[in-house]
């Protein structure tokens, strides 16, 4: 019995499985890099300072390159090409871990290799959309695999961690980067037309206040995931948890994401994008204020990680969902890039940098508290300035 929300067969030419293989991998290495970087940068002699410093890398590159790869694909109209090339420089570049271990060395190594690395997705994303064209709601059926692999690699490595130690880490994150190339090479190309509607130029897009207010909002609301992304883990073990039951948590969140993808679609073609969109950041806020007042509860931390949902795929979901309105025809590219380095990249790195500060200065506790005051602003923004978008005609493929 397929499940609910799952019983339609995807369109007739959407390459569904050879997208969601790409998805599944890809995620699967953000789930080894993303909870458990900080660990294997602790057993390194790194303080939170430093780690929070070399965490920051991660997505500070994603300020200026997706903007740069996707600049790129809009002139050679080929975003595939990109993606392949881009996917395989980040592999090579990871390699360089296993050449040393100081501050500035790994430094130079996260900022090469997450040049490339944050190149892949945004231009992934634009591809997926194209191909699904008037089917854009299903686009949660196919990157819930992504949640899959995150889920697999989250909760099979704790235990690894535990018999081997965290120095196996790069090997494992390695090892996915080459699949993830692999995984390009199965993808189609395919374009959006020219349509008289993505002929409007790109700076007068920017200068909508509807878009301002978009960016500003995923900006704030990924800035107060930096302490999450970046100390979760430590946070926990400092509070006796055992890597395994971390990794547990951890998987918990992506697996009511998973859940929620398989019915996002419903709730997309059920109630208007800002409504949604406010009830997410609403109750990412509520996440943040559980995580950093009851950590020695395992019961919160569970309530907490069900959140996970909310904070990132009611958000995530929706959130490309405006940029597909906003940025039509062939600024799609470039609008997605916009989002992920005004979201994932300015606002994860800037929320990464300043809870690696803090967190000596005042406390775990006090990191996520401030992370749950920047997510209620970031609901006020939208509150105040984002007005729901309307729908677009579906471009021509070429």
């Amino acid at each position: 019995m397929p499940l609910t929300g799952w019983s339609r067969a995807p369109a007739p030419g959407v390459p569904y499985w050879r997208l969601s293989g790409f998805y599944l991998v890809y995620f699967a290495s953000l789930g080894a890099l993303v909870p458990y970087w900080g660990l294997y940068l602790a057993s390194l002699g790194y303080g939170p300072g430093a780690i929070g410093e070399l965490t920051a890398i991660l997505t500070a590159t994603k300020v200026v390159a997706p903007n740069v790869w996707g600049w790129i694909a809009e002139r050679r109209g080929a975003p595939m090409a990109v993606v392949r090339l881009a996917s395989a420089l980040a592999a090579l570049s990871f390699a360089g871990v296993y050449l040393g271990s100081g501050y500035r060395w790994l430094a130079l190594v996260l900022t090469v290799f997450s040049f490339f690395w944050n190149a892949v997705l945004p231009q992934l994303e634009a591809t997926t959309f194209s191909h699904l064209r008037e089917g854009v709601y299903r686009y949660t059926h196919i990157r819930v695999w992504g949640s899959v692999g995150f889920v697999l690699s989250v909760a099979g490595l704790g235990g690894v961690l535990d018999r081997h130690g965290a120095g196996i880490l790069p090997a494992v994150v390695l090892a996915l980067m080459g699949g993830i190339w692999v995984s390009t090479l199965l993808v189609p190309e395919r374009t959006l037309g020219h349509l008289a509607l993505g002929h409007e130029p790109i700076g007068r897009v920017l200068r909508r206040r509807p878009v301002i207010a978009l960016l500003t909002a995923c900006f704030l609301a990924q800035a107060s995931h930096g302490p999450y992304y970046a100390f979760y883990s430590i946070y926990l073990e400092g509070h006796g948890y055992s890597h395994a039951g971390i990794g547990e948590l951890w998987a918990l969140g992506v697996t009511v994401e998973v859940l929620l993808f398989v019915f996002m679609h419903r709730l997309l073609a059920r109630f208007r994008l800002r409504p949604l969109f406010l009830a997410a950041l609403g109750l990412t806020a509520l996440r943040w204020l559980l995580i950093g007042l009851w950590p020695e509860r395992v019961g919160v931390l569970v309530a907490a990680q069900v959140l996970h949902a909310a904070s990132f795929g009611v958000f995530h979901a929706v959130a490309v969902q405006f940029v597909h309105r906003f940025f039509a025809g062939r600024h799609h590219g470039r609008g997605q890039a916009l989002y992920s380095s005004m979201s994932f990249g300015a606002g994860g790195a800037l929320g990464t940098l300043l809870a690696g500060y803090a967190w000596d200065a005042f406390g775990p506790e006090a990191v996520f508290l401030g992370a749950a005051v920047t997510a209620a602003a970031s609901f006020g923004v939208v509150a105040r300035w984002l007005d729901e978008p309307a729908p677009i005609p579906v471009p021509a493929a070429r």
